[in-house]
């Protein structure tokens, strides 16, 4: 086989997605313009996975662009769509925006289930989405989940999920919306970046 260069076939070869490919659920409407003049103009939302004994703590954020504050999160054990829907619910919850507000996503299968677009459309959200395999399109969120594992938890991994729950929300409600200065809100925290501008 070797001599007349022929390989055997093992399975079927898996169809690969077109990296930049736009999404048909929603289009881009953010278009990268991350830096808004007012809070709840336009939210970024994002998963990631943290490392426990127990098994992946799946978290899902909720960013809002203005002050780049967290507003909603949500970690559970599954990747099911109620992981999102609840950071989203958090958010819309805490704020009660008054006016439109886009929501930016990845091309995630949470983010384009029936439910996720029904929430949405009932509480006056608008869908955007970056195009597929492109993490510059959702930037912000990736560069909230990089500050995470670089500043908190830095390649450690949680003996139990409930830990790891504990030292993220302790990141995100005391440390990083109250306390970490953002070179991008001119060296203070969202929440006092948010106080001065009301």
């Amino acid at each position: 086989m070797q001599g007349n260069k022929i390989k055997a076939l093992r399975g079927y070869k898996a169809p690969r997605p077109i990296a930049g490919r736009p999404s048909i659920i929603a289009p881009n409407r953010l278009q990268r313009a991350f830096t808004v003049d007012e809070s709840d103009r336009a939210w970024v939302t994002d998963i990631t996975y943290i490392r426990t004994w127990q098994g992946w703590l799946y978290l899902a954020v909720v960013v809002d662009l203005f002050a780049r504050k967290v507003v909603g999160w949500s970690m559970k054990p599954t990747l099911a769509k109620e992981l999102v829907l609840d950071a989203l619910l958090m958010a819309v919850w805490r704020r009660k925006p008054s006016n439109k507000v886009v929501v930016h996503s990845d091309q995630g299968s949470q983010y384009g289930s029936d439910d996720w677009l029904r929430f949405c459309n009932e509480h006056n959200l608008e869908t955007s989405m970056s195009r597929r395999g492109n993490c510059w399109d959702n930037a912000v969120a990736e560069s909230f989940f990089s500050s995470l594992k670089k500043e908190r938890i830095k390649k450690r991994i949680y003996k139990t999920r409930d830990l790891a729950r504990a030292d993220v929300f302790d990141y995100i409600e005391v440390f990083y919306n109250r306390n970490r200065r953002h070179s991008h809100l001119g060296g203070v925290s969202p929440e006092a970046f948010e106080s001065a501008s009301l």
